[in-house]
């Protein structure tokens, strides 16, 4: 009697495998086998610890991700060995599966994006696009996007959202595709084929500032919390936004050849920063006392109830402007421009990476120069 033969099961040239790294993550990268020779490519993706449902199934949607790159390598091997230019059998990658691998990505990368990514595979899901393949993301898929932000998606009230908002939502999508031209999953980002006026344009934002009468006249008026008066005019006079100032520790104040600094990372960029202080700043500091170089310098509230403390006594300082606590930041950086510090100085006192973030100042200092010259206008007729 006839044995059966064992079916042999075919080896695949490219398998996908596991790394594991000193965090705790899985690093995926392909293993390619052929003609004898093997190499690597690994794939910039992560699995996590699944600690929960949701990392669970983050980590679904990354190998989801990572099994169709690897069918892509196949099937571009297979063919080339073949002579054969096209495929018409392409694997599907869902747009919504790689903006959860995106997610994760902006994640390990310290980028705070990710409501915003949630957002844009929630609009997806309103536009019924959920199921929408990578092949089917196109410039009229691009264009529908945008208006659907426009007229379409509303706030829970039942309002449209506003434009920076939109904006918001935006970028999320658009550098998500960006990264899957990089990752070659797109030839290249329908965005780009949009016309200038099918885009959605952030406006020119109003930065609100004090004045120096104003600042003036705040320091004058007195106010019933103490502390949350003199984080405001520190703030005036070096800077720092609320989160770091609300964080900041003794231990990052110190004095170097008879100049006071300061020396934080900043919580919304993670980039350090490295300030001198000047007398002005120094004196809206509290007294030390005896608290040891972890104690905080200011003890705070929230941001919200921060800001609701600080709008009666700008009021009863006679200042009629939309006033939060974040103004204090504008109010220094509109204060050294006037003063004649140069742009990129300044730049590099807030903390800016660029210096196109703080050219916003510049206008609003070249405006009060225009509006200060036509004040001799008609004096002289």
């Amino acid at each position: 009697m006839a044995r059966n033969k064992k079916t042999s099961k075919l080896k695949e040239p490219i398998r996908l495998r596991m790394k594991d790294l000193s965090n705790g993550n899985k690093s995926l990268y392909l293993d390619i086998y052929r003609d004898g020779k093997r190499s690597y490519e690994y794939l910039k993706m992560y699995i996590i610890p699944e600690t929960d449902d949701d990392a669970r199934k983050r980590n679904q949607a990354t190998l989801v991700a990572a099994n169709a790159i690897k069918s892509q390598r196949i099937i571009a091997m297979t063919n080339g060995e073949a002579g054969i230019k096209k495929a018409d059998d392409k694997p599907k990658v869902l747009l919504a599966d790689w903006l959860q691998t995106y997610k994760e990505r902006q994640k390990r990368r310290g980028r705070k994006d990710e409501p915003q990514i949630n957002t844009a595979i929630r609009i997806l899901t309103e536009m019924g696009c959920e199921n929408m393949t990578m092949d089917d993301v196109d410039k009229k898929f691009c264009q529908n996007f945008i208006d659907y932000l426009r007229d379409g998606y509303k706030t829970r009230d039942g309002k449209n959202i506003c434009t920076n908002t939109a904006c918001t939502y935006y970028r999320a999508l658009n550098g998500a595709l960006n990264a899957a031209v990089r990752e070659e999953l797109l030839k290249i980002n329908p965005f780009t084929r949009l016309g200038s006026s099918d885009k959605l344009k952030v406006p020119e934002s109003k930065r609100e500032y004090m004045t120096i009468d104003e600042v003036k006249k705040l320091i004058a008026t007195p106010m019933e919390n103490e502390t949350v008066k003199d984080a405001y005019l520190f703030s005036c006079f070096c800077g720092l936004r609320f989160s770091d100032i609300k964080g900041l520790k003794w231990a990052s104040i110190f004095c170097d050849s008879g100049q006071y600094r300061l020396q934080v990372v900043m919580q919304k960029t993670k980039a350090p920063i490295y300030l001198p202080l000047s007398s002005e700043a120094l004196k809206w500091l509290p007294m030390r006392n005896d608290k040891g170089a972890d104690e905080k310098v200011f003890s705070l509230p929230s941001n919200a109830r921060v800001n609701d403390l600080i709008k009666p006594w700008a009021e009863a300082a006679g200042i009629t402007k939309h006033f939060t606590f974040h103004t204090a930041r504008h109010t220094f950086a509109t204060m050294m421009l006037t003063l004649g510090a140069d742009l990129y100085t300044t730049s590099k006192l807030l903390g800016h990476t660029d210096v196109r973030m703080t050219q916003v100042y510049a206008k609003i200092v070249n405006k009060k120069k225009d509006e200060a010259v036509n004040l001799v206008n008609g004096l002289f007729d």
